[in-house]
Order: structure tokens, then C-alpha cells, then sequence
């Protein structure tokens, strides 16, 4: 069968690092093509070049055997190739039906709007609601329909379900199936190895810029992308000390946010990781926040007491935030001056031990990148979170508050993470870790509360847990 959008020998350089090296590879229609690699593999790069947001240096494109050379985004899109990023791109400010119809022309296009949200699932999605109030799920769907009512024949998806949860995530697997059927050509980006097994048709693989390999999906094992991935087999990608966990280094007693939580109490002890569950929006994250001292408590008491965040970086209590693009990060500023803000705050650090501490802990987690001075916005996602994780080591926390740190993150660095994580708990330190990826929650942790509507749940062993039973216990009425 012939494919509907082919590149071949597509080369891409920012400045002396390459990116993209004579890679090749085509899409059928009515077909799911998966494309993994780690961060920083070129997977993001490759797929910029295919809509539009960048040129490449060299290779060329073809869409339905045609010469495909797209100026811009919009360009692409008009051509019939849409891409939905990880970071989404609706404008908050405007309903569902104005996002929708942005660069679409279209007579009627209420009802165009409409069709395309029905052809989804979603006909139900009200038409004027302002974006900015939707789902995170709900602005995905909008996003779908956009690239729908658009007509694009090709579809790229990055990372797609890093932000959303089980149930959210299953109605988009619907989508993307839906999609399929309709003869549209999925790009599926993910590093999440569960939805490749079960969406992709096809895989491929690129490793530093370059395609290792390609073929069914049926020609792959598990272990078998890792490896390919990674460059490395990856033998326990959760590892567990045996952890003996000491006193309590933080309680609460009926802690309630202005909203959310309500009424937590909870224990945190030296040497565990404590795990917390729940659906998007339960209150994981607003807990986190007030127990770092960001967001304002109306009720409860907790030890140690309630402080802003720098005191808590002096207490050596540390937050590793879900947003590492808005609030986790200055991206403006060098990777030496986000590993070490807590420390700058506090008094001058000469140029050398700012260097030097920097080059330690890049060493350390394997951060790949040119220097201490970069601009931490240069570097991928998961090279980013890094040196995030990276400040809360620094500054040797005893108490480490992580809220989604593997979060859109390749399958090697989170294998890292999880041994720092583990590294952590076993030296004596406390870890609370929100997550949605279930797996992680039993592979790392060593109690688990589930959060729902504001409500946290008793904490219990690991092993008493399942993905099912955590699961219930999130959507339980």
C-alpha cells in the first residue's frame, strides 16, 4: 500500500549538535505509526519538521505523492497535517467553537464544529464554554477536533496522555481508534510502552538523531524497545532497597485548602516513599502545595508548621512541581542557576563551586547537554527534570514533596529517577509522591493514600494494593 505521507533522508543541525540524521520513514492511512526514543532522540524534532514549525536542512517530504514542503503550521494544517502537542495550544480565552474554527474556513461551520466533536465521542461538549475552564482531557478532545474539522489526512499526537488519567486516557485510546477506522494516519508519540503495545501498528525508533529501526509491532518485545531506545538493557527499572522507616518528619491533623483537600491527616516518616493516587483535579496537588507553604490552609494543623517556601527550603524540605515549564523552572536561566536557586537565595556561591556543583550533578543523572551555562529551556523534558530532581538533592532534603516527576519523561530517565528516588529513601529521607501512572506508585512506593474529591484515604502498605483496586478507589462514588 502506497503511503500517505513519506520523508526520506530528513537532516536537521542546531548549531554544532545534530539532530536529525538522515532519517526516512513513511505513514499509511487507517494506520497507528508509533515513534519512541528517549528524550532528546530527535522524535519532537523530526515531527516539528512534518508540521511545519520548523525547516529541515536537507531530505525532502511527500503528502498523497505530492511534493510536501509546508511554510508553516497553518500551511501544513491546510494541506491536511495537524499536530497536538504535549504542551496544548488553545487559546483560553476563547469557547470551544472559536478554538475550533481558528484558521478553518468553513460556511457553516457551528455545525462543521459540531459533526467534528460527534465524530469524536464529544457532541455533548458545550459549543460556547470558554477552553480555559475545560478538562485537561476535555481540551485535548478540542484540540482532536480542530485537526478533524480541518480535514487533516495525518494526525500527530505528543505524548497525549501525559497529563491524564486511566479513564481520560481510555476515551482518547476510542478516539485515536475511531481516527484509524476513518482512514486518517496517526503519529503516536509516547514514552508510556503499555499504550504503544496496544495502538501501534507499526514502530519506530530513533536514538540520538538517528533511526535505529522500524517494523511491525509484533517484532518487538518490551524489552526489546528498551533496549533499542536506551542503547542499554534496563534489567529492573523500579528498584527497591529493603527500607526501614524511622520517625515521623511529618504529620497532619485535618489540613483543608480553601477548596481542596479537606480534612487530611496523614504521617510521613524517615526512609518511605509515601504515594498518593487519585484522578486529575482530586486535590494531590493542592496538598503538596500547602504543605510546601505555595497555596493557603483554612483549616487543620501540621508539624512542622506552616511556613513560605523559603523557610521550607531552609527546614530542607523540597517541591519538585508538576509544571516544570511554568513554575518548576526559569527556563531562561542556565541549568547552574536552576540546580542552584535555593542555595543563591541565601547568599553569593563563587562561579567555580557554581560550575563545579553543577558538572557533579550532571555527571550524576546523565544530563545531556552542552554546559553548566546553557539555558535549561535548550534541553528536552526529561533532561530538564533532572536537574529539577537535581536542586532538591543539592540541597540535601530530608523531606522531598515530588509531584508527577516522571511526568512526559523517556523510559532511561525514569529508570534514573526511580534510583534516586530509591537512593533517597534508603539514606533516611522522606519522599510523598503524587503520581497518575499507577505502575510507578507500586513499583516505588511503600504506602499509598488515595485522594478523591479532596479526600484522602487511609494509607496502606504497597502490597495491598493493585492498579485495579487504587483505580476503584479513585472513581469511587
Amino acid at each position: 500500500m502506497a503511503e500517505l505521507l513519506e520523508l526520506r533522508g530528513i537532516g536537521k543541525r542546531f548549531g554544532a549538535t545534530i539532530a536529525l540524521d538522515d532519517v526516512s520513514l513513511g505513514v499509511q492511512a487507517g494506520e497507528v505509526l508509533a515513534l519512541v526514543g528517549e528524550n532528546g532522540s530527535g522524535k519532537s524534532t523530526l515531527m516539528r519538521v512534518v508540521a511545519g514549525a520548523i525547516r529541515a536542512d536537507s531530505g525532502a517530504m511527500s503528502l498523497n505523492g505530492a511534493v510536501f514542503a509546508p511554510s508553516d503550521p497553518a500551511h501544513a494544517r491546510r494541506q491536511g497535517v495537524a499536530m497536538i502537542y504535549q504542551e496544548l495550544s488553545l487559546c483560553p480565552d476563547l469557547t470551544v467553537h472559536e478554538n475550533i474554527v481558528l484558521g478553518v474556513e468553513a460556511r457553516d461551520d457551528r455545525a462543521r464544529v459540531k459533526e467534528a466533536l460527534e465524530r469524536l465521542g464529544y457532541g455533548h461538549l458545550p459549543l460556547d464554554q470558554r477552553a480555559g475552564d475545560l478538562s485537561i482531557a476535555a481540551r485535548q478532545i478540542v484540540e482532536i477536533a480542530r485537526a478533524v474539522a480541518s480535514e487533516a489526512r495525518v494526525i500527530i499526537l505528543d505524548e497525549p496522555t501525559s497529563s491524564l488519567t486511566s479513564s481520560d486516557a481510555a476515551s482518547l485510546f476510542a478516539v485515536i481508534e475511531s481516527l484509524r477506522a476513518d482512514g486518517r494516519a496517526i503519529i503516536y508519540i509516547s514514552h508510556f510502552l503499555e499504550e504503544i503495545a496496544r495502538l501501534a501498528d507499526r514502530i519506530v525508533i530513533l536514538r540520538d538523531g538517528v533511526l535505529v529501526t522500524e517494523g511491525p509491532k509484533s517484532q518487538f518485545s518490551k524489552e526489546d524497545l528498551v533496549r533499542l531506545m536506551v542503547g542499554r538493557s534496563i534489567s529492573e527499572l523500579y528498584p527497591r532497597s529493603t527500607r526501614t522507616p524511622g520517625e515521623v518528619v511529618l504529620s497532619t491533623n485535618g489540613l483543608s485548602g480553601t477548596s481542596k483537600p479537606t480534612n487530611v491527616t496523614i504521617e510521613v516518616r524517615k526512609g518511605e516513599v509515601f504515594g498518593i493516587a487519585g484522578l486529575n483535579g482530586a486535590g494531590r496537588t493542592e496538598l503538596l502545595r500547602m504543605l510546601f507553604g505555595l497555596d493557603a490552609i483554612r483549616a487543620g494543623s501540621m508539624e512542622p508548621r506552616s511556613a513560605p517556601p523559603a523557610v521550607r527550603w531552609a527546614q530542607h524540605i523540597g517541591l519538585l512541581s508538576e509544571d516544570r515549564k511554568e513554575e518548576g523552572l526559569a527556563l531562561g536561566l542556565s541549568l547552574a542557576d536552576n540546580l542552584t536557586l535555593p542555595a543563591l537565595k541565601r547568599g553569593f556561591i563563587s562561579p567555580k563551586t557554581l560550575e563545579d556543583t553543577t558538572r557533579d550533578w550532571i555527571q550524576r543523572l546523565e544530563v545531556k547537554c552542552r554546559e553548566p551555562g546553557q539555558a535549561i529551556g535548550e534541553l528536552s523534558g526529561g533532561n530538564q527534570q533532572k536537574i529539577a530532581l537535581a536542586r532538591l538533592l543539592n540541597k540535601d532534603c530530608e523531606l522531598m514533596l515530588l509531584d508527577e516527576p516522571t511526568r512526559g519523561i523517556d523510559v532511561g530517565s525514569k529508570q534514573l529517577i526511580y534510583q534516586k528516588i530509591d537512593e533517597a529513601a534508603l539514606a533516611g529521607k522522606a519522599v510523598v509522591l503524587v503520581s497518575s501512572y499507577l505502575p510507578e506508585l507500586l513499583g516505588v512506593c511503600d504506602r499509598i493514600a488515595v485522594m478523591r474529591n479532596g479526600h484522602l484515604s487511609d494509607a496502606r502498605p504497597v502490597g495491598a494494593w493493585t492498579a485495579e483496586s487504587l483505580l476503584a478507589e479513585a472513581l469511587e462514588a
